[in-house]
């Protein structure tokens, strides 16, 4: 029986494909049109493809002329999908908005996508989801356990407190 050697990179070598500047080019083009990024997203994109300064730069200045990248745009849609899918308040999304270096400028924009009466509605129906699920008897305790958990989604603490209010009294 004859054996074959082959050499297995550990993970401290792990082979690293080089590409060209049009090659990543194209494949950042592809991963700005699956989904909206934000600039940082796409700069430690470039820096994992350990492509190098300049050509980060101008591939970043490619997409957004031909508009693969728009932060405002990328600010608006994750605001709205948060705020869905998540049930996230403003605090939390601004907050990971800033975490992603996204400016003041675009959080606003993002943020006048939550206004109106479906962020009223959506704090009450995910308070009264939550107060439902609180089996604690203690009426301060079940309070607290309510406004912790709204807080920790980012909902704003006056429209909390008023809630918590409004729902147990």
């Amino acid at each position: 029986m004859e054996y074959e050697l082959r050499y297995k990179p550990n993970a401290m070598e792990k082979c690293h494909k080089m590409y060209t500047v049009v090659e990543a080019t194209r494949k950042l083009e592809h991963f700005c049109a699956y989904q909206e990024r934000c600039h940082r997203d796409v700069s430690d994109k470039l820096k994992k493809m350990r492509m190098i300064p300049e050509a980060r730069d101008e591939i970043i200045a490619h997409l957004i002329k031909f508009d693969f990248l728009n932060e405002e745009r990328f600010s608006r849609s994750y605001a709205r999908g948060k705020f869905h899918q998540k049930k996230w308040g403003k605090q939390r999304i601004v907050r990971e908005l800033k975490e992603r270096q996204v400016s003041r400028f675009n959080i606003q924009a993002a943020l006048e996508e939550l206004e109106g009466e479906a962020y009223a509605a959506t704090l009450h129906e995910l308070a009264l989801k939550r107060l439902g699920q609180i089996q604690e008897k203690h009426l301060l305790k079940r309070k607290r356990k309510l406004a912790d958990y709204l807080l920790s989604r980012g909902w704003e603490s006056d429209l909390v407190y008023e809630k918590v209010r409004e729902l147990i009294g």
